[in-house]
């Protein structure tokens, strides 16, 4: 039985949602199966260089744990300018760990995983988040949020690969 392991990454300077999924290819319907989940979190008065740092060594030690064939990542959007470029220093570092693990990866829009998980692209964030516990047979909603979000984004990547 072929099984496709997939990360989802919320990109985040402060905080790093991940959430991973496994996914029985050849069984029908695919049995969609939770991994693990959870947040690679930064310390706000650290120095940038460190909290770089921290992502690129943890996110490193997350994908030799998890083996994943395919990383997905939400892709930058903001309202705030003040948070873009820290975030997108953040996203970078992401990005060199997965090509020097030598990973495929797919990005999506925020409305691209909303119609994807909750199928309309202008869902609101509980409704996105009840729409993964429920597509991954969960009592309860993951937690934190970032954590919930990544877990999204590995949903879409399934669902989009899968078409």
């Amino acid at each position: 039985m072929t099984i496709t392991r997939i990360l989802g990454l919320d990109p985040g300077l402060a905080s790093l949602g991940f959430g991973a999924i496994s996914v029985a290819v050849q069984s029908r319907p695919p049995a969609i199966t939770l991994i693990d989940f959870g947040i690679i979190q930064t310390p706000a008065r650290t120095e940038m260089g460190s909290r770089l740092q921290t992502i690129y060594d943890d996110l490193h030690s997350l994908l030799d744990e998890i083996q994943p064939n395919l990383v997905a990542i939400e892709q930058l959007f903001f309202y705030k300018m003040g948070n873009t470029i820290p975030v997108a220093q953040a996203r970078g570092v992401i990005l060199l760990v997965i090509a020097q693990h030598q990973i495929p990866w797919v990005e999506f829009t925020p409305a691209q995983i909303k119609q994807a998980v909750a199928g309309y692209g202008n869902a609101q964030k509980p409704d996105v988040q009840a729409a993964v516990a429920r597509e991954l047979g969960l009592d309860r909603i993951p937690r934190p949020d970032d954590a919930a979000d990544a877990l999204a984004i590995a949903l879409t990547a399934w669902l989009q690969l899968s078409c």
